[in-house]
């Protein structure tokens, strides 16, 4: 008895330190992710100025398509179909790399992994911090594309501890990370960019300098503080990549194909919910990222936001979703996680509404702490919900997969949202995409009536 109590403790002494550990090396991989949030419709702005070629461009086609259309002229409408498109790319580069990531993680360790994702994300951050053109933007977003990894090996570090206990505490842990730096990371952005304003530098220059040395934080933490977590035994059983059709087709994605090539796949009714659950993370995460994505393009123009009012917005809902992580969500009992992410959902409907009627500070502030409230649960829980399935050696792959969904749904809905919001404006964008969240909310209706073996 002596010694399963020793073993037990011993159990929880190490998932306590992983859980920690991923905490901070997700904090600071979100700080530097998220100082350039408040700054994107500045910086955009800031190209089209400057008389950038590869910028104007690029503005030709998209005049060339506003008048083969007959869309009227809306010049203030066209940096959010930039910021669309770029946003876009970004998320279809994760789309590609997540899941060979994740499938990759399950044959050589998730800690060489989150080594290699990191150095990458740091070269990409040095590539901004040098960038004087529209060209080195693009250059630096496409490499942090194909390297942002960090969050779904994260996650499937978290779903490779040993009790569903801690991998539950593990995952509202890394909503709370999200959460802080959402909070702190826009603040700081745009705080630093009125720095480099009042030096002389290019207003974007110490944000940049300031992600690179949170990645090479990041990088250095990694090293000397994190454990490997995928055991060795089951590495070696570990089937890794499987087809690649199953790592790259869209369409093996939603049917999570490569998870079933395993001599321990899941049974039928397992694989019924977990691909049902991918499609209600798809869905939820395309219609959010369109609106997430052209909230701060609204506030520009609209409000007339500075990057430092921006900054505040995404600080007020960063301060909200950590609340909510730190006070409800990581007290979501095992089997009542599909109800709370159904409350979520319902209530980002309104939230939207009230964001793209708004027509006064107040008004738009209700919406986004309804927003905050949805944004704080529904990933976190349906990636605990998804965790579960899938033996051992497929942890990194199940949530490769789910990251390459999330990735993809974010790579075309910035695109629509900003597409509709360019033809439409801004109030016809909120209210088409919030109603389409019935979308997600029948699907996870299907996820609670199947039974698993």
């Amino acid at each position: 008895m002596a010694t399963v109590n020793k073993c037990t403790a011993d159990g929880e002494s190490f998932s306590s330190k992983v859980i920690n550990t991923v905490f901070v090396i997700l904090l600071l991989d979100l700080l530097g992710f998220t100082l350039i949030l408040p700054l994107l419709p500045s910086i955009l702005d800031h190209y089209a100025q400057t008389g950038d070629v590869v910028y104007q461009s690029l503005q030709g086609v998209v005049d060339w398509f506003r008048a083969a259309v007959g869309i009227p002229m809306e010049k203030k409408y066209n940096s959010v179909l930039f910021g669309g498109l770029i946003g876009s790319l970004f998320s279809l580069l994760q789309f590609l790399s997540s899941p060979v990531t994740g499938a990759l993680s399950d044959r050589r360790g998730r800690r060489p992994l989150l080594l290699l994702t990191t150095l990458g994300l740091l070269a990409s951050y040095g590539v901004w911090a040098v960038s004087r053109s529209f060209s080195m933007f693009l250059l630096f977003r496409i490499i942090g594309g194909v390297c942002k990894g960090n969050v779904s090996l994260c996650t499937a570090i978290v779903a490779d501890l040993p009790s569903l206990k801690a991998r539950n505490r593990g995952m509202a842990m890394i909503g709370v990370a999200f959460s802080l730096g959402f909070t702190v990371g826009p603040l700081m952005g745009a705080y630093f960019a009125l720095t480099s304003k009042t030096t002389g530098s290019v207003f974007y220059q110490t944000p940049a300098l300031l992600a690179l040395g949170f990645s090479a934080a990041d990088l250095l933490f990694i090293w000397l503080m994190l454990p490997e977590t995928f055991k060795k035994d089951v590495m070696a059983s570990s089937s890794g990549f499987g087809a690649s059709r199953d790592l790259l087709s869209p369409l093996s994605l939603f049917y999570f194909s490569a998870v079933t090539r395993t001599k321990d796949a899941p049974s039928k009714k397992k694989m019924k919910k977990l691909q049902v659950l991918g499609l209600v993370y798809f869905c939820y995460l395309f219609l959010f990222s369109g609106l997430e994505f052209t909230l701060s393009f609204l506030t520009h123009q609209r409000f007339h936001f500075t990057s430092m009012q921006q900054g505040k917005m995404f600080f007020f809902i960063g301060v909200i979703m950590a609340l909510i992580q730190g006070g409800y969500a990581r007290r979501i009992k095992p089997g009542h996680h599909i109800r709370a992410v159904t409350v979520a959902i319902i209530l980002i409907i309104p939230a939207f509404i009230l964001i793209g009627l708004s027509w006064n500070i107040t008004m738009l502030y209700v919406g986004l702490a309804l927003y905050s409230f949805a944004a704080a649960i529904v990933v976190p829980c349906l990636s605990t919900l998804v965790s579960d399935h899938g033996s051992a050696n497929q942890k990194g792959t199940v949530m490769g997969i789910l990251r390459s969904l999330g990735a993809l749904a974010r790579a075309l809905g910035p695109v629509i949202s900003s597409s509709v919001y360019w033809i439409a404006g801004a109030q016809t964008c909120f209210l088409l995409m919030s109603a389409s969240f019935i979308v997600p909310l029948i699907f996870l209706n299907m996820a609670g009536k199947l039974k698993e073996e």
